[in-house]
């Protein structure tokens, strides 16, 4: 059931209920301190053990640390309390026995003590309103009773770990510097955000969510210990929180729907990397990327932690599912980079990729049938920024937007008919003006596109698909550094998309940064191979570092299924045997560009085109060291002997056939002057 059916969590097996109840329920002294002051209390002075009763030195408040109920007492004439389970923040938790519901486990959580005015409103306030929580990731709330002048919250037991110790158990098993599997963690992370939407949808907030109050049972994952739940417009209960978790602006601004997912976003990275100082110097900070392994490997994973706690609330994620569709989008990043296994998904915010960018593969030769400026052309055609900025993904329609039926009926794929289309829409809404500046981008009109994102900016500067066609307008305009930023920040923004990484990849191979293009161009293709412009990007950055082998594993990736799939072989072909040293080849290279070649089902020229090139490549390897491959040795390339005869002769020819096929007199006579100076040599 965790992780969103993508993640395997080792179940937990659940706990026998007697075997939980403390043969010596205590609370220690360093976690005893005044409810009201928050002073210590109860602490050894001279020799002497500390008081579990008494009174505050610093406020005079009464504390207690007694348990109130002993085994054997019976509260309402139904609960049969077993012993003591745990101490919270509000007070002990028992276990008892439910003798009028099939004798089942259920737990009584008390005050903390009864002269505890703000405990005893948070137990009210349980009571109140909790009975009427319904979520399987949440605890449920039985009954409320009263026995000898205190209350006690009756809930159901689950019988499992706390995440925190889960993760206390894996240090002590493997050592301190360890973590949770980043996998894992998410998992949770999903669990938990469920559960929290739920309870905002109905107007709760939790408040104080960390990895105590999460348990998890066999597969399943719990919030447990409701008692800082209040409603989303009380202003007058009391606040619970704990230091390292607690959001910064509670104490002046109060809880809110975004401090609870900022305390998600500290117990994902509590849980997630050895958090040090997270109580003291990164009390109100993450530490910085270079510091952190885990930030390195999984920079979205980064950037989501960023954005969950971010010190300005509205800088963070405003919702549950907001936060989850890209915690989402994470995990399958993370698992892909993890066991190289591809986790595509449909995005919530962009369709699929209207056109595909720089996957156009360069002639063997150009059209006179001489080596490209002399040397061997590219493989693949440089990117050129209108095509990038064409090939985005396009962000998705509104569908409460009046226009959005008859978005949806365009079928024209000119970008001219389409702004025909658009402009006598019924009604210029929101989402026509949007697509007309996608199509204004296309038809190379930056102004017109410019003047309307203003206005749409004026209209609803919340909205991010303003900036996201600013940057798109930027790229199309060759204006690389102004896209990087804005694409940078819409990677913040929505860390678990894959549009952004696409156009970052695109901006930085257009900026000369191959390396970086590089990192964003993986992590694209890699996650969802619908994005086919991620592969051959991510295969001309393999080739502007020189790796043909990794070049080629990244064409061969691209399925039989796309479009594109021909042009990938095209390009792996050439990629094998352009512009090599001869020293750089080997039999079984050729070979095996010959079979993916002949494998190829092709029109006569460009079968002719790419066979001369890889036969010339053959020629050179045999001419450059012919003991490698003499005559009669078994060798055949496209079927034909690796010997300098056999392979002059069938280029002869198929430079005759190119002759034919020529479209001018020039390349025809070039492709002519090749075939005689490749024929075998006689002897008059």
């Amino acid at each position: 059931m965790l992780g969103a059916g993508l993640v395997e969590v080792p179940p937990v097996p659940a706990r026998d209920p007697a075997s939980a109840i403390m043969e010596k329920p205590e609370v220690p002294e360093n976690r005893r301190y005044c409810s009201k002051c928050d002073e210590k209390v109860g602490r050894s002075r001279g020799g002497r053990p500390g008081r579990t009763e008494g009174f505050c030195r610093n406020c005079g408040h009464p504390f207690s640390f007694t348990p109130k109920l002993r085994p054997g007492e019976m509260l309402g004439g139904q609960y049969e309390v077993l012993g003591c389970l745990a101490h919270g923040g509000l007070g002990w938790v028992y276990l008892a026995r439910d003798h009028n519901v099939s004798e089942r486990w259920v737990v009584l959580k008390g005050l903390l003590d009864t002269g505890d005015a703000d405990s005893l409103a948070a137990a009210t306030a349980e009571r109140a309103f909790l009975a009427e929580v319904e979520h399987p990731n949440i605890v449920k709330i039985y009954n409320f009773v009263r026995h000898e002048g205190s209350g006690y919250i009756v809930m159901e037991y689950v019988g499992g770990t706390s995440l925190k110790e889960i993760l206390l158990s894996a240090r002590r098993d493997h050592g301190d510097t360890v973590a949770l599997p980043l996998p894992q963690v998410i998992a949770y992370g999903l669990e938990v955000l469920s559960a929290l939407g739920y309870l905002h949808g109905v107007g709760l907030l939790y408040c104080d969510f960390k990895p105590d109050n999460a348990i998890q049972s066999e597969e399943q994952l719990k919030l447990i210990d409701l008692g800082g739940v209040r409603r989303a417009f009380d202003v007058n209960s009391p606040i619970f929180g704990t230091p390292g978790y607690q959001a910064p602006e509670i104490g002046s601004q109060g809880p809110s729907v975004t401090s609870d997912l900022y305390t998600v976003g500290r117990t994902l990275a509590v849980l997630s990397f050895p958090f040090r100082g997270y109580t003291g110097r990164h009390l109100r900070s993450l530490p910085p990327r270079e510091e952190v392994p885990l930030f390195q490997r999984h920079e979205s994973y980064h950037r989501l932690l960023r954005r969950a706690t971010h010190p300005d609330p509205a800088r963070r994620f405003q919702s549950a599912a907001e936060m989850a569709e890209q915690l989402t989008g994470v995990l399958r990043e993370v698992l892909s980079a993890e066991d190289g296994r591809p986790r595509p998904a449909p995005s919530p915010l962009f369709g699929a990729e209207q056109h595909t960018a720089g996957a156009e593969i360069t002639a063997p030769t150009d059209r006179d049938g001489t080596p490209a400026g002399g040397a061997a052309p590219p493989i693949l055609a440089p990117l050129e920024p209108a095509a990038a900025a064409a090939a985005l993904p396009v962000p998705l329609v509104s569908g409460s937007d009046p226009a959005a039926a008859f978005l949806a009926g365009l079928t024209a794929r000119d970008p001219g008919d389409l702004a025909a289309a658009l402009s006598s829409a019924p009604v210029g809404s929101r989402e026509v003006r949007f697509a007309l500046v996608r199509v204004w981008i296309e038809l190379d009109d930056l102004d017109g596109a410019r003047r309307l994102l203003e206005e749409l900016a004026a209209e609803a500067a919340d909205d991010w698909r303003v900036d996201w066609y600013r940057g798109v307008r930027a790229l199309a305009g060759g204006r690389g550094p102004e896209a990087v930023a804005v694409f940078n920040d819409l990677y913040d923004l929505a860390p678990g998309e894959r549009a952004p990484k696409l156009a970052l990849a695109f901006c930085h191979e257009i900026l000369g940064d191959m390396a970086q293009a590089d990192r964003f161009y993986e992590a694209v293709w890699r996650t969802d191979p619908i994005h086919v412009s991620a592969a051959f990007g991510l295969a001309r950055t393999r080739l502007a570092a020189g790796d043909r082998e990794a070049a080629g594993r990244v064409l061969d990736s691209v399925p039989r299924v796309s479009s594109h799939y021909l042009a990938a072989q095209l390009a792996a072909v050439a990629t094998a045997v352009r512009g090599r040293d001869p020293g750089e080849l080997t039999a079984a290279t050729l070979i095996e560009t010959g079979r993916r070649l002949s494998s190829l089902r092709l029109d006569t020229e460009r079968t002719a085109a790419f066979s001369a090139e890889v036969l010339e490549a053959a020629l050179g390897w045999v001419r450059a060291g012919r003991a490698q491959a003499p005559s009669g040795s078994g060798y055949r390339v496209l079927d034909t002997d690796l010997d300098e005869a056999s392979l002059r002769a069938r280029l002869e020819e198929t430079y005759r056939v190119l002759a034919k096929l020529a479209d001018g007199a020039g390349h025809r006579h070039a492709m002519v002057r090749r075939a005689n100076a490749v024929r075998p040599r006689t002897l008059f």
